[in-house]
Order: C-alpha cells, then sequence, then structure tokens
C-alpha cells in the first residue's frame, strides 16, 4: 500500500491521496484496523491525504457514534469523506421505513457536516431505477434520493436538513 502511495504522488504532486472502505462508519475492529493502518503509514512518510468512508448502510440500522468516529479519523491528520453513501430498505418500503430513511440520511450528513476534516458526501447512485443495491442484497433496495420515476423521496429531504443542520 505505500508503494501505492508513493507511487500516486509521484505520478501526480497534486493528487489528493485517499483509501476507501466500506463498514468503517462507526467504531469496531475494522475502524480501528483503519486507525492503525493510518497512524502507521504516516509514521512511515506516506503521503495518505485522506479517507473514504463508503457508507453502504440499512435503514434503522446505523452504527452508533458516527460523529466521534468520524472526528477520530480526522484527528489522525487525514481529511475524510463519505463516499457512495445510500441507506437500503427491506422490501416492500413503507411510509414509516421511508420516514425513516429520512432521519438516516439526515443524521449521516450532519454527523460529516459538523465534522471539520469531513470535506464531502457523495451518493451511490441517486436514483433506485439503477441501483446496485437489489442485485447484491436481495429483498432490500429503495437506498436512493430518486425513486424508479425519477422523484424525489424523503430521503432527498434528509440529506438537504443534514446540511442545514
Amino acid at each position: 500500500m505505500a508503494a501505492a502511495f508513493h507511487a500516486a504522488r509521484a505520478a501526480d504532486p497534486h493528487a489528493k491521496l485517499y483509501a476507501n472502505d466500506f463498514n468503517i462508519e462507526g467504531p469496531g475492529l475494522k475502524a480501528s484496523a483503519y486507525h492503525s493502518l493510518i497512524k502507521a503509514l504516516k509514521k512511515e512518510g506516506v503521503p495518505i491525504d485522506g479517507l473514504g468512508i463508503q457508507s453502504h448502510l440499512t435503514v434503522g440500522q446505523l452504527p452508533p457514534n458516527i460523529k466521534e468516529n468520524l472526528e477520530s479519523f480526522t484527528k489522525l491528520g487525514v481529511e475524510i469523506a463519505l463516499t457512495e453513501l445510500d441507506i437500503r430498505i427491506t422490501l416492500p418500503s413503507t411510509p414509516e421505513l421511508l420516514a425513516q430513511q429520512r432521519k438516516d440520511y439526515e443524521t449521516v450528513i450532519s454527523a460529516c457536516n459538523e465534522v471539520k476534516g469531513c470535506i464531502g458526501m457523495t451518493v451511490w447512485d441517486f436514483t433506485d431505477k439503477y441501483s446496485w443495491i437489489p442485485g447484491s442484497f436481495p429483498g432490500e433496495g429503495d437506498a436512493c434520493p430518486w425513486d424508479d420515476n425519477l422523484q424525489r423521496k424523503p430521503a432527498f429531504l434528509g440529506i438537504i436538513d443534514g446540511l442545514n443542520a
């Protein structure tokens, strides 16, 4: 990994160099392993600028302490970004599940928005019409801010609320 970061820096001295992975949104073994990795890379002088946190989540099952976990990564001297954010629902969707999804999007977005050093958020596709979720998680879907007909879902408003928190 160190060689890859050094080669990338040599190829483009101005590029932001990130590691990017999933299941590190909240505290846990994998997040701890990334803390150790980032510390070791930094200690060795490896040029790592940030960490992408993929954020493939499930409605009503957000990891605890998301904001604190994000802060813990920025304290290591790297910026972070939420990448590939989606929050899937066990189908069929109901008004209650869509309302919870809106709250969950707001929670995740506001956590990033409140952490100095969390520099951006990206959704993994914008519409359920093209979502990867049903193909990878049978019986789950409706993870995006727009539905199959390209209509805004409550999740969209959750994103807006999270940005305005």
